[in-house]
C-alpha cells in the first residue's frame, strides 16, 4: 500500500485527530436540532434511544471509515480503489469514494450560505440590532437576508474564503491548527453560556423540556428520528471521517478516538439545548422553530437581557465555530483527490474546490429569494439537494461503507486496524448486520417506503 504521508501530512497526536474529527461532527445541527428532536420526542427517554443508535449505528460505522481511511492512507476515492485491488474485489468500489466526497462537496455548496447568516449576525449582534428589538423587527431582519441575494453573497464568499483559507494551510499549519483552537473555544463559550442560562427564569422549564424522560412520547416514528440522528450527527459517509483518518498516526487506537469524538458531538448537542431552552421559555417563545429559533427568536430574547450583546454575539461567534470546522472537512476530500490526482499543489486544489462550491452555491443562494417559486418535484434547488444528499447520496454511503468493512476487509486486518481487543467480535456483529440494516431503514424511511 502507497504511504501517502509525505504528500498529505499527518495529525501530531490523538487528541488533534479527536478535535479535528469532532469539528467535522458538530455542527449548525447540534446547535439547533438535537435538542429541539430531544425535547419533541421524550426528552431524556429520547437521549437514551440515541445513545443506544450511537453505539450500535454510529459508532461502528465510524470505526469502519476512520479504519478504511487510514489503511488507505489517500483520498476517499483512491483509497476505495486501492483497498479493492487489495481485497481482490472489483474497482467499482471506488465509487463509494466517489459518492462520498460528491456528497460533501454538494452539502458544503448549501452549508456556507446558511453559515453566512450568522457571521452576518455577529455583526448584528455587536451593532446595536438589539436595542429595542420587536418580535416583528427580528422576524422581518432575518426575512430581509434571506430575500437580498447580494447581502447573501458577501457573507456566503466571505464564509467560503476562510474555508479555503485554512485548507489551503495543509493538516498541520490549517485543520490541525484551526480545530485546537476553535474546539475548546466552542466548549468554553458553550460553558458560559449555560452558565448564563442557568441564572434565567426559564431554567427548570428548559431542563424539564429537554431531560424529563416522557417515555409515552417514544413512537416507531421517534425511534427512527433516533436512529437517523444518530448517523447524520457523528458527519458519516461523505468522506470527511475516512479523509480525517487517512492523517491518523498508526499508533493511535481508533476504538478510544471514535468513543471520545461521539460522545463530544453529543455532549455539544446536550450543552447546546441547555444555553438555548431556558432563554426561550423565558421569553415565552416556540421551542420548534428550527432555523426560526437562533435567527428570530433568539435575537429577540437576548435584546431583553442584561448584557444581551454580548452573550448574543459570543451565540453567533459560537455558530460560525461549529460551522467552519464542519466546513473545512466537508471540503478536505475533495482538496485531497484533486492534490493526488490532478498534481496541484494544495493551495490550487483549495481555490479550485473553493471556488467551485461557491459558484454551486449561488444555486441555494438564489432559491432562497428571487428563485423560490422555481421548484423541481416539488422543492427548491436547495431543498432538492438537501434531500439528495442528506436523504439519499449519505445512507447508501454508509451502507456500502459498512457492507465494505463487515465483509470485504479480512477480518485479521480489520482486528489489527482497531485494536479492540475483546470487544472486537462486538463490532464486527453490528458493523456486519445491525449498522447496515439500520441505515437501510432511515434510507426506506426517507424513500417513503416505510
Amino acid at each position: 500500500m502507497t504511504d501517502q504521508r509525505l504528500l498529505h501530512g499527518q495529525w501530531s497526536s490523538r487528541l488533534a485527530f479527536i478535535l479535528a474529527a469532532s469539528g467535522s461532527a458538530i455542527g449548525l445541527g447540534n446547535i439547533w436540532k438535537f435538542p429541539y428532536l430531544l425535547g419533541e420526542n421524550g426528552g431524556g427517554a429520547f437521549v437514551l434511544v440515541y445513545l443506544a443508535c450511537v453505539v450500535g449505528i454510529g459508532l461502528p460505522i465510524m470505526m469502519a471509515e476512520t479504519m478504511l481511511g487510514r489503511r488507505g492512507r489517500q483520498s476517499p476515492i483512491n483509497t476505495m480503489a486501492a483497498l479493492a485491488e487489495e481485497a481482490g474485489v472489483h474497482r467499482a468500489w471506488r465509487y463509494v469514494g466517489w459518492l462520498g466526497v460528491a456528497a460533501g462537496f454538494l452539502i458544503l455548496s448549501y452549508y456556507s450560505v446558511i453559515a453566512g447568516w450568522s457571521m452576518a449576525y455577529i455583526f448584528k449582534m455587536g451593532g446595536g440590532f438589539l436595542n429595542n428589538v420587536t418580535p416583528q423587527m427580528a422576524q422581518q431582519t432575518f426575512q430581509d437576508i434571506k430575500a437580498a441575494p447580494d447581502v447573501q453573497l458577501v457573507w456566503h464568499t466571505a464564509f467560503m474564503a476562510a474555508t479555503v483559507l485554512i485548507v489551503s494551510k495543509g493538516v498541520s499549519q490549517g485543520l490541525e491548527r484551526v480545530a485546537r483552537l476553535m474546539m475548546p473555544g466552542l466548549f468554553l463559550m458553550l460553558l458560559a453560556l449555560d452558565i448564563y442560562a442557568a441564572g434565567t427564569s426559564g431554567f427548570s422549564q428548559g431542563m424539564s423540556f429537554l431531560f424529563k424522560p416522557e417515555f409515552s412520547k417514544l413512537t416507531g416514528e421517534s425511534l427512527l428520528v433516533a436512529m437517523g440522528q444518530a448517523f447524520f450527527s457523528l458527519g458519516l459517509g461523505m468522506g470527511s471521517i475516512m479523509v480525517y483518518g487517512s492523517y491518523l498516526p498508526d499508533h493511535v487506537s481508533i476504538g478510544r478516538s471514535s468513543i471520545f469524538v461521539a460522545t463530544a458531538d453529543t455532549l455539544v448537542a446536550l450543552m447546546a439545548g441547555v444555553a438555548i431552552f431556558p432563554v426561550v421559555f423565558s421569553n415565552q417563545l416556540a421551542p420548534g422553530m428550527g432555523p426560526g429559533l437562533i435567527f428570530e427568536s433568539l435575537p429577540l430574547a437576548f435584546g431583553h437581557m442584561p448584557g444581551g450583546s454580548l452573550f448574543g454575539t459570543l451565540f453567533f461567534i459560537l455558530v460560525f465555530f461549529a460551522a467552519i470546522t464542519s466546513a473545512i472537512a466537508l471540503i478536505e476530500p475533495a482538496v485531497a483527490w484533486l492534490s493526488e490526482n490532478r498534481s496541484l499543489s494544495r493551495v490550487r486544489a483549495s481555490i479550485y474546490a473553493g471556488f467551485a462550491c461557491w459558484f454551486l452555491g449561488l444555486g441555494t443562494l438564489i432559491s432562497f429569494s428571487h428563485g423560490a417559486s422555481v421548484t423541481w418535484f416539488g422543492k427548491t434547488l436547495f431543498e432538492l439537494v438537501d434531500f439528495i444528499t442528506a436523504d439519499l447520496m449519505l445512507p447508501a454511503g454508509g451502507i456500502l461503507i459498512a457492507v465494505f468493512a463487515g465483509w470485504i476487509v479480512k477480518k485479521q486486518e480489520s482486528a489489527q486496524e482497531l485494536e479492540l481487543g475483546s470487544y472486537f467480535c462486538y463490532w464486527r456483529i453490528l458493523i456486519r448486520y445491525v449498522a447496515p440494516l439500520s441505515v437501510f431503514i432511515i434510507f426506506a424511511h426517507a424513500m417513503g417506503l416505510l
